[in-house]
């Protein structure tokens, strides 16, 4: 599963869980939903319409397991959710392409070419070239508006 995917659904409500929860507690509500919504445990007279539906749950509740259950991909979409919180939280200025920023400035304190960009206060979005494919976020340096990095 691509990790864009991860971040399109509340993995952690769907088995009823909080991101707070090891791995065992995240385990057994996994379990208990399933045998709740297994299809072979479903009675025979439920309309069609609604037997999709429960199955559609049972596909959900399963994935939601396979994300949460193994240690790397639950990582993965933790570090999404806080980028996609930190994201809603602060004033995002504006999305902007590197190629619409200025090459080469030398503000920045590493030995790296850089890009910038002028803030609307007068301060600097800097984001060195060996950092711009492993941020999405840069802050400006006088006042508390981010940019976010579109690759």
């Amino acid at each position: 599963m691509a990790f864009e995917e991860l971040s399109k659904k509340d993995w952690y409500s769907i088995l009823g869980a909080e991101p707070s929860d090891n791995l065992t507690e995240l385990k057994r509500k996994y379990q208990k939903l399933v045998l709740l919504h297994h299809p072979d445990k479903q009675s025979a007279d439920v309309p069609a319409g609604e037997v999709e539906a429960r199955m559609q749950r049972f596909i959900e509740i399963d994935r939601a397991w396979k994300i949460l259950g193994n240690e790397e991909t639950k990582k993965a979409y933790d570090l999404q959710r806080r980028e996609h919180e930190l994201t809603q939280g602060w004033p995002v200025d504006a999305q902007v392409s590197l190629k619409h920023m200025a090459w080469n400035c030398s503000k920045r304190l590493c030995d790296d070419q850089c890009y910038s960009l002028a803030c609307r206060c007068g301060g600097t979005y800097t984001v060195c070239k060996n950092e711009a494919e492993d941020i999405s976020l840069v802050s400006c340096d006088s006042c508390s508006l981010l940019i976010e990095i579109l690759q």
